[in-house]
């Protein structure tokens, strides 16, 4: 019986599976993004996601840990010198599946999976600043996005302090004009449509 578990198989056995998940991880720490299956990359992942967090440590045991896993000092040392750093500020999400279409050969549906810190095209050079949002009050950010707009808004109020004297004259024009004519039209217009 396989009751309660869960992992996919891919076709192999534990240890041409174990083997595989390793020499994959490997490649992709290596290359930074390799093709593959989608059933093949969803395993990918929850093998690698592990090793990654560990590599943010750079201590013996974890790389000892590491190369348990990875089996290849190469992949090892690319690791704990390239990757950590880079991902040193991500609380996890480090890899990235992307649907690329289907296999001509057998019709399996292909991905790349890659890692999300080195994909020059998603990631631009600066990072955005995380807030916490809460259910009470406004939030910071609104109130950071709304105080650049007011003191803008004061700018051109006091940029224009001297109004022309035609400014002055349609200004006083508006205000002595009674609205009742306005209303009038609006009485005279109904009575035409009907």
């Amino acid at each position: 019986m396989r009751h309660g578990k869960k992992h996919n198989h891919l076709g192999r056995k534990t240890a041409h599976r174990h083997a595989m998940l390793s020499n994959m991880a490997c490649s992709l720490i290596e290359h930074k993004r390799i093709s593959t299956t989608i059933a093949k990359a969803k395993a990918l992942r929850v093998y690698v996601e592990p090793i990654l967090t560990k590599s943010k440590d750079d201590s013996t045991h974890n790389r000892r840990t590491t190369f348990s896993y990875l089996k290849s000092k190469e992949a090892v040392t690319e690791l704990f010198r390239t990757i950590a750093p880079k991902i040193a500020d991500r609380p996890g999400g480090y890899t990235r599946i992307i649907r690329t279409g289907y296999r001509l050969g057998d019709n399996a549906e292909m991905c790349l999976i890659e890692l999300v810190d080195f994909n020059e095209v998603y990631t631009s050079g600066e990072k955005k600043t995380t807030t916490r949002r809460s259910r009470r009050g406004g939030s910071t950010a609104t109130k950071k996005a709304d105080a650049p707009a007011a003191e803008v808004v004061e700018e051109a109020v006091v940029v224009e302090e001297t109004p022309t004297a035609e400014v002055v004259e349609e200004v006083k024009a508006e205000e002595a004009a009674p609205e009742a004519p306005e209303a009038d039209a609006t009485e005279e217009e109904k009575k035409e449509e009907e």
